[in-house]
């Protein structure tokens, strides 16, 4: 079959953004919210690190979606979850119902006062609708400081400014499966050969910081069992400590070490870097090397970036670690 260039160049953009590599004038999408924890500074990597094939993609700890707005949307199969049911019941009104939640959205007020208000119905036993609820939740979001829910910002914004962010992540939702599950069940119940999990759990020791988590010792340890006996690939992103590297020293699992801002470190020294690890049970070389065609202008050149600046902590092919500083 012969291919003009119009088509071949197009058959290259389509496949470089499914990469998650486009930077200005992107195919993919910025989140609708911000979230304690959120992948925004580090998606790039993570989704160069996306295996080659798989059917089914499945964020466990779904929070703020940076990672799911930034993937291209594909034809797999695509699944947000997390445990916390107003964020589950947020996402749900966003993708089912925008238009009566910016309705909801419209004549709430940048106050100290109001967000108070509503900060105690949540906390309150009462029977709130669901597109209500969704609206209280994200005030609490956008008017909090740092995101975090418990205190007000006090910073200037209008809330009318987010109602196209929320529009287009209605559009980029509507064939995306939303649950509120605990990741084991979720996991046992998606697990294929052919699925992908991306999980960006509380992190180790800041598990304090999220609301209606109730994340343990124990959680971490039964998150790595059910990673690490899963049929499909997983990939995993942590903050780097002692405790997760000796978790995740097994067979078959490599860690990487990588730095990002982060957005709890942020409320105490600004431009703080963030040591994460990034483990997976898979080479998450793969997509960049089958790719080594396509060097459009600077894309290219990141993905190789990216590639060089890999820093491998523990693979169990080397049965051994790596003799990078510890942070």
């Amino acid at each position: 079959m012969r291919v003009n260039k119009h088509t071949e160049r197009s058959f290259i953009l389509c496949a470089v953004c499914t990469l998650g590599f486009l930077r200005k004038g992107r195919c993919t999408l910025n989140s609708f919210m911000s979230w304690i924890g959120g992948k925004k500074a580090l998606r790039d990597e993570i989704i160069a690190r996306f295996p080659l094939d798989y059917t089914r993609y499945i964020e466990v700890f779904g929070g703020g979606g940076w990672v799911l707005f930034h993937k291209a949307p594909e034809r797999d199969f695509e699944v947000y979850n997390d445990f916390n049911p107003n964020l589950a019941n947020l996402y749900r009104c966003v993708r089912d119902h925008p238009d009566e939640l910016c309705d909801e959205l419209r004549y709430m007020l940048n106050s100290r006062l109001d967000f108070d208000y509503v900060r105690e119905m949540m906390h309150s036993k009462t029977d709130i609708p669901d597109i209500k609820r969704a609206a209280y939740f994200y005030q609490l979001i956008r008017y909090s400081y740092a995101s975090g829910l418990d205190s007000f910002g006090a910073q200037p914004h209008s809330m009318w400014n987010n109602f196209p962010l929320i529009h287009n992540a209605c559009q980029r939702l509507q064939k995306v499966v939303i649950e509120n599950k605990d990741f084991e069940k979720l996991i046992k119940q998606y697990d294929r050969p052919q699925s992908f999990f991306y999980c960006d759990p509380p992190y180790y020791n800041t598990e304090d910081y999220y609301e209606d988590v109730g994340f343990t010792r124990k959680d971490h340890e039964r998150l790595a069992n059910a990673l690490c006996g899963m049929q499909g690939k997983f990939l995993l992103s942590y903050n780097d400590c002692p405790e997760i590297r000796e978790l995740y020293s097994r067979p078959g699992i490599i860690i990487e070490g990588t730095t990002r801002l982060s957005n709890i470190a942020q409320r105490y020294e600004a431009g703080k870097q963030y040591a994460e690890l990034l483990i997976s049970n898979y080479d998450t070389t793969a997509k960049i090397k089958s790719h080594r065609q396509l060097s459009l202008f600077d894309l290219y050149d990141e993905s190789q970036q990216i590639l060089k600046e890999r820093k491998i902590i523990w693979t169990s092919e080397a049965n051994s670690h790596s003799t990078s500083p510890k942070p």
